[in-house]
């Protein structure tokens, strides 16, 4: 091992921990990701309590009748002392339906209404044909759209934010004049290099907290169940993000290097903000359709979103993971070789912004 290698990766590590450091002892930054846990925590919380309140409806119960709902889904159960408390009850709006004992009734019971014939109550008291499913694992439909949308918005957010900041560093110290000082002592590919891997660490680092908040949210909300059906998507979905976002902070360095006023970094950068808006979209629209998972599964900017919703949708066969994934981890050492040689000729361009043709060139 040469001494140039082990200068390299130390003044990497440096940059790295410059990048980590400046980001946590920023407020904004610390709030901002506190934040976000607790709106993970607490929709999830929130949607809990909301669809288990729900599937109840309140009834009044007169004597022989508790017998009747006593197996009854989705009823909560106020007990009457007879059928015109149990009336009341009804016209103050107390409960939603009374049920009281009929002898000449079926079933045995007679529903008392306002004015509208309760369906829930109705269809609680009904007996109910036995039905047998040929596929009884396939997921929920809307609990794979939620599951599909939390992957798209964390991928979109994470990505979004840290690509952003990355492209800021970069324009702030060109800007500057800054970067003459670092060139100085330090090469265009250890700058760049310790940059990505500064941000990618804060970026995987948060990804991992709100996997573990989420997970932590459904514990506690006892739908340990959806834990279980979950941890294969989430932990390829970190497998992935975590060699995607390195991808992204490649052409966020890069695009950001062509210009030297933070007025044109949008410009420049609006191209890689398109490439983590489209699986964003897509996996909101097709979620549903197989197809459109598959393509994006295999494009490796789409492929930490598209691939943990098929994992978790069961549609993805045990090697296909590994075939997308390498196919990502190349284009990302292409993606990072071009960068490179992109952030390096222009970094030190001052003026206007850099042609893409003369930025590739040496």
């Amino acid at each position: 091992m040469t001494d140039t290698n082990v200068g390299f990766r130390q003044t990497v590590a440096l940059v790295a921990g410059r990048e980590i450091r400046m980001r946590l002892r920023s407020k904004a930054f610390v709030i901002s990701a506190g934040i976000l846990m607790l709106v993970v925590l607490g929709s999830i919380i929130l949607s809990s309590v909301l669809s288990r309140n729900a599937s109840d409806t309140s009834v009044a119960v007169v004597g022989a009748a508790q017998e009747v709902v006593t197996d009854a889904p989705g009823l909560d159960v106020t007990e009457a002392a007879d059928v015109e408390e149990a009336e009341q009850l009804v016209r103050d709006g107390d409960v939603e339906a009374a049920i009281v004992p009929n002898e000449e009734s079926p079933v045995g019971v007679r529903i008392i209404a306002l004015d509208d014939a309760p369906g829930g109550v109705v269809q609680a008291l009904s007996i109910s044909p036995e039905v047998e499913l040929l596929v009884t694992d396939g997921p929920n439909p809307l609990l794979a759209y939620f599951v599909a949308f939390g992957f798209g918005i964390v991928f979109f957010m994470s990505a979004l934010t840290f690509g952003s900041t990355i492209a800021q560093s970069v324009v702030e110290e060109k800007s500057t004049r800054v970067v003459e000082i670092l060139m100085s002592a330090i090469s265009s590919r250890a700058l760049l290099a310790g940059k990505v891997l500064g941000n990618s660490v804060l970026a995987f680092g948060q990804v991992i907290l709100i996997a573990l908040v989420a997970m932590i949210g459904f514990m506690v909300t006892g739908q340990s169940v959806i834990v279980d059906g979950l941890g294969p998507a989430i932990a390829w979905f970190v497998v992935f993000f975590a060699i995607g976002f390195v991808l992204l902070a490649a052409l966020f360095a890069a695009s950001a290097a062509l210009v030297s006023r933070q007025e044109d970094i949008g410009s420049v950068t609006s191209p890689v903000t398109t490439l983590i808006m489209l699986p964003y979209f897509a996996v909101i629209f097709f979620n549903d359709n197989p197809v459109v998972m598959s393509v994006m599964s295999y494009i490796p900017f789409s492929a930490p979103v598209g691939m943990p919703v098929r994992i978790f949708l069961e549609q993805a066969q045990w090697w296909e993971p590994l075939v997308s994934l390498v196919i990502m981890v190349v284009t990302t050492v292409v993606v990072v070789i071009i960068g490179s040689r992109i952030y390096g000729n222009s970094l030190l361009r001052m003026g206007g912004r850099v042609k893409l043709g003369e930025a590739l060139k040496s």
